[in-house]
């Protein structure tokens, strides 16, 4: 995932949704991508406490290292791919659609696990079942809530909007689509499960 993220921010179209934030901040405070998306980690995981309360499990703290190894992985994924500077539009949209497979990719296989997911997933399905409402409808409106904020930020602090653009709603609406279909290639080759369906 953090790979994947790394992939789309370096096609200058836009950062993902759920790195707009922390790729902003990144900018204006000399703090890394990736400790920024762990810190925004944590702020989620106290979300989902504050509404669960006392109906929070204590072992999805264990989320945390999720926020870890993701932040890490961004950094790492930001150092290692220093030297892709796509010039030219074309790409820089085939730098964005590897981002989006590798990021797709990286979901699916942290939902396939069935153990722990990022805050930022997990708080969108707390929030949903509160509310009584969808998951992809919530989503729709977490990621779009993130991008403001992250336009927010950086129009006030920067002077412009910087991480967001065409990259951004792309990946948003084409990571979910690759998910079905790595999900259905998986399965038909009989490797692992299928990440909606239950036990066999």
């Amino acid at each position: 995932m953090g790979l994947g993220i790394s992939l789309i921010t370096k096609s200058y179209l836009g950062t993902s949704p759920i790195s707009s934030i922390p790729y902003v901040l990144c900018l204006i405070f000399p703090i890394s991508f990736g400790t920024f998306a762990f810190l925004l980690g944590v702020f989620f995981l106290l979300i989902e406490i504050l509404i669960l309360g006392k109906d929070f499990p204590k072992i999805q703290v264990l989320q945390i290292f999720v926020g870890v190894l993701l932040g890490a992985s961004i950094d790492f994924g930001m150092h290692l791919l220093s030297f892709v500077d796509p010039a030219f539009y074309a790409a820089r949209i085939v730098t964005l659609l590897a981002g989006c497979v590798v990021l797709a990719l990286g979901v699916y296989l942290e939902i396939s696990s069935k153990t722990f997911v990022y805050p930022g997933d997990a708080v969108v399905k707390v929030i949903a079942d509160k509310i009584g409402k969808r998951f992809g409808p919530t989503k729709i409106v977490f990621d779009t809530t993130l991008c403001c904020t992250a336009g927010l930020i950086s129009y006030f602090s920067i002077g412009t909007l910087e991480g967001l653009g065409e990259g951004t709603i792309i990946s948003t609406l084409l990571v979910g689509y690759i998910i079905t279909a790595i999900s259905t290639i998986f399965v038909y080759f009989n490797v692992g499960k299928d990440a909606n369906q239950g036990k066999n």
